[in-house]
């Protein structure tokens, strides 16, 4: 009898760890190919807004059905106040809706490995504003390794500016269009991952009604712009869908996809895990963008990659200790 118990419980543990290891897996595989799909599948005439919106109306429905699979969307849905609603997602969902338009605009002006690294930024503006917001400290290791992320971010933007003129944009264009847009989505990032983070606390929400929310309220504040917007014009001209293809549908799915995986790997795996994910994904854009388009990284990245790489496990790896629990 002990002998059968103890294989059950054997069982029981391996199977989570083999959804632990699938999850790292795909989101690792999603997080590196993003870039390099959206830049091969969205066509330039795409309009921002319309492929924003499909994204996130992709979230709500993977997330519903999710909610519906695990049995508790019904339980969910009555404990569901729109006042608890805002205050916890209400906020995040716009911030990330701007986050998301400037986005997609950088990828259409960024090679997909520079994105990626320059994109990498957010942790050391989610720091910052973890500080501000909920007070947590850093340690000296970590201050450090949020540095070299910053040096590996000039880098890169020193070398789009000034490497890029001859390659089918100018450096103007580059600057404006690429590396700005994302630098400013990196700040976004920060403070919307600050807030979910004090309303995951305060309101006890779980994941998937967290996307669903704020897939919803970032869809309506994008509508809400779209009256005055070019991108609004655009659309009333030429349809919400000018310029799609049945491949756009490929980058819209991936995106949704990789919202739910975020959220499970952070529940199942936690935040060290997911850092290495981000490690492995810079890895995987680098080697993607080459087998795809024949580009080998500029020098300009393979210098900055081993600092991105070196800070983001630094930052992992040496977190802040309270004095009483080193004494």
């Amino acid at each position: 009898m002990a002998s059968v118990t103890t294989a059950t419980r054997r069982k029981d543990s391996v199977q989570p760890k083999a959804k632990v290891w699938l999850y790292l897996l795909l989101l690792t595989l999603q997080y590196g190919a993003q870039p390099l799909v959206s830049k091969r599948f969205v066509r330039r005439e795409v309009i921002v807004t319309s492929l924003v919106l499909a994204c996130e109306v992709a979230k709500v429905l993977c997330a519903l059905i999710l909610l519906a699979v695990e049995g508790s969307l019904k339980r969910q849905y009555d404990q569901w106040t729109l006042i608890g609603s805002l205050t916890a997602s209400g906020l995040p969902a716009a911030i990330y809706a701007l986050q998301n338009s400037l986005l997609q605009i950088s990828y259409k002006n960024l090679d997909s490995l520079t994105f990626s690294i320059l994109n990498q930024t957010k942790l050391f503006f989610t720091a910052l504003f973890m500080y501000l917001i909920l007070r947590q400290k850093q340690s000296a290791k970590q201050v450090g390794a949020l540095a070299l992320l910053i040096i590996a971010a000039i880098l890169l933007s020193v070398g789009e500016s000034s490497g890029r003129g001859s390659s089918g944009g100018s450096a103007d264009q580059v600057l404006l269009y690429g590396i700005v847009p994302v630098m400013i989505a990196s700040v976004l990032s920060g403070l919307a991952s600050s807030l979910c983070q004090w309303a995951s606390q305060v309101k006890k929400h779980t994941s998937y009604l967290m996307t669903v929310e704020m897939s919803l309220f970032g869809s309506m504040c994008l509508l809400a712009s779209t009256s005055q917007s070019p991108d609004g014009e655009a659309i009333r001209k030429y349809g919400f869908f000018h310029g799609w293809t049945m491949w756009t549908l490929i980058p819209v799915i991936s995106n949704a996809v990789g919202g739910i995986l975020v959220g499970l790997v952070t529940a199942y795996a936690g935040g060290v895990r997911k850092g290495f994910v981000i490690v492995s994904a810079l890895l995987v854009t680098a080697l993607l963008q080459f087998l795809f388009d024949g580009k080998p990284p500029s020098l300009y990245c393979l210098a900055a990659l081993p600092l991105v790489v070196t800070s983001i496990f630094v930052y992992q790896k040496y977190p802040y200790v309270h004095r009483k629990k080193k004494d």
